[in-house]
């Protein structure tokens, strides 16, 4: 006798109504795929309005997108995500050679667009003024223009601009590279201020600046930088006036050799062998170097030196010897 199975058995209206609803269910998704998807097409053909020429700053896809948005664009977090799956922007100055673009050509640009660029170097222990007529004699523009866009955006007149190779758009003018110069250099002095001193506090960075140019100009070679310190750090703390011929090296005066006339005529801050304590402003633009050297100095008691016949710097601790070094030096 055959028994009854324990299975049920589901009648076909139940499955019939069950398979309904997968249907459905794979319906609405495809429809929300589909919706999906159009979306994206559109959102990519929106128009991206940019200047023709635009900056890509070192970094991820994500810091160039976000800088981009700074400078007006109007691109957003997603753009970034279709940007990587394009690959990677060009980085520095590119050319669009559009401003108004559909938005995949113009992520698309951003990855291919070619570098219109000059490069300009900046040399440490050079003076602003100095730099800015070797640009502008570089790049065929008025030194007077990139000197007044530079007064008009910061007070402090030297020690701003971080020495380093940077690559300028071929059609900036004065303002705009003064600008950008700014721009990238406080980036620069922040950076090294956070690493080298743990916090970036502007005025005590500005003092650090001050200090580090002197040892710049005064210094016979980077290995000589710490002892220069030294020298200069031990002076300030005994209220010794520096009297060194460096700090007259500033702005215009920067290649001129300091004659006992211009001791006795310049009346700055920059003159210490009048003025105690260092100049009020840096002297020249500095290396990272003369920023360590600055925060590190030689433990000594050497209060002078005097550059030797070999180009080194001889030092001494008591004027009599410093005074017998200088007639060696001049023999």
């Amino acid at each position: 006798m055959l028994k009854p199975s324990s299975k049920t058995v589901k009648p076909k209206r139940v499955i019939k109504k069950r398979n309904k609803k997968k249907t459905r269910s794979f319906k609405w998704v495809f429809l929300m795929i589909l919706v999906m998807i159009l979306s994206l097409v559109a959102y990519l053909f929106t128009p991206v309005v940019s200047p023709k020429i635009v900056y890509i700053p070192q970094g991820s896809v994500f810091k160039s997108v976000a800088h981009l948005q700074e400078e007006g664009v109007n691109l957003y977090k997603i753009d970034a995500l279709i940007l990587r799956l394009l690959g990677h922007p060009q980085q520095g100055w590119i050319d669009l050679k559009e401003e108004n673009l559909s938005r995949i050509e113009y992520l698309y640009r951003l990855t291919t667009a070619k570098a219109v660029t000059h490069e300009i170097t900046l040399i440490p222990g050079e003076t602003t003024v100095i730099f800015f007529e070797q640009i502008a004699k570089q790049l065929s523009l008025d030194p007077k223009k990139l000197q007044k866009a530079y007064a008009q955006s910061r007070k402090i007149p030297e020690g701003m601009f971080a020495p380093d190779t940077y690559s300028i758009p071929k059609d900036s003018d004065e303002k705009k590279i003064i600008d950008f110069l700014l721009m990238r250099s406080e980036e620069k002095h922040k950076k090294l201020s956070i690493e080298l001193t743990g916090n970036y506090d502007t005025a005590k960075w500005l003092h650090i600046v001050t200090l580090a140019s002197v040892i710049q100009k005064e210094a016979a070679s980077v290995e000589d930088m710490p002892m220069v310190s030294s020298v200069i750090q031990n002076r300030l703390a005994k209220k010794m006036r520096l009297q060194m011929d460096g700090t007259l090296n500033y702005g215009q005066y920067s290649h001129q050799k300091v004659t006992a006339a211009r001791i006795r005529s310049d009346k700055t801050s920059y003159n210490t062998y009048k003025h105690r304590g260092l100049p009020d402003f840096p002297i020249c633009n500095v290396s990272r170097a003369a920023l360590e050297a600055a925060l590190h100095p030689k433990r000594t008691d050497f209060l002078y030196f005097v550059r030797g016949k070999n180009g080194e710097h001889v030092y001494s601790s008591y004027f009599s010897t410093h005074h017998k070094n200088i007639v060696n030096a001049t023999k």
